[in-house]
């Protein structure tokens, strides 16, 4: 009887430190969401697939278009919360200190004059599923995260061929493994 309430237990945590990593961004976003020094965006899983989709559908033989438009069907969501006046370093530290306790994996790391600006992924079963951008100054703080299930040349792509917001910061940095 020992054993199995031992083993319920340990699945039981399993599950919450799980949960706990797919929601610290979730968190985040959610402590800001209504302080209205903050602008915030949400694109849907849904507003993706239609976009990639369209590129499909009217790519003409383009085979560019084509394989972007299939790229950005595998976007599942970006969320963005950013500001302008605000003490960004301290959100910065804060963003990160959430991260970091949730095994997000560095990818880029840029300080320079006062700023700071970080890549992070998660990164399940040999996929990207979450591809997070934070940067922070004396006055300003910007946190993009983009969820799904890529890979390094996925992201590649996107940051060539796309306007995705943080995306021209990746395209100046590492590109992950070769």
């Amino acid at each position: 009887m020992k054993k199995i309430m031992i083993m319920a237990f340990l699945i039981l945590g399993i599950g919450i430190q799980a949960f706990a990593q797919e929601d610290a961004i979730q968190r985040f976003f959610s402590k800001y969401m209504e302080d209205e020094r903050f602008s915030r965006v949400y694109i849907s899983p849904k507003m993706m697939q239609m976009a990639g989709g369209f590129l499909k559908n009217n790519a003409e033989g383009d085979k560019d278009a084509e394989q972007l438009g299939q790229l950005i069907g595998k976007i599942k969501g970006i969320r963005i919360l950013s500001s302008e006046g605000v003490n960004g370093k301290s959100l910065y530290t804060e963003a990160m200190g959430t991260l970091t306790r949730n095994k997000y994996e560095e990818l880029m790391d840029v300080q320079d004059k006062g700023s700071s600006l970080k890549f992070m992924i998660r990164e399940e079963g040999g996929l990207i599923r979450e591809l997070t951008m934070i940067s922070g100054d004396t006055k300003s703080f910007s946190l993009i995260s983009m969820l799904g299930s890529f890979t390094y040349d996925d992201l590649n792509m996107l940051a060539e061929k796309t306007n995705i917001p943080g995306m021209e910061q990746y395209n100046k940095g590492s590109k992950g493994p070769k």
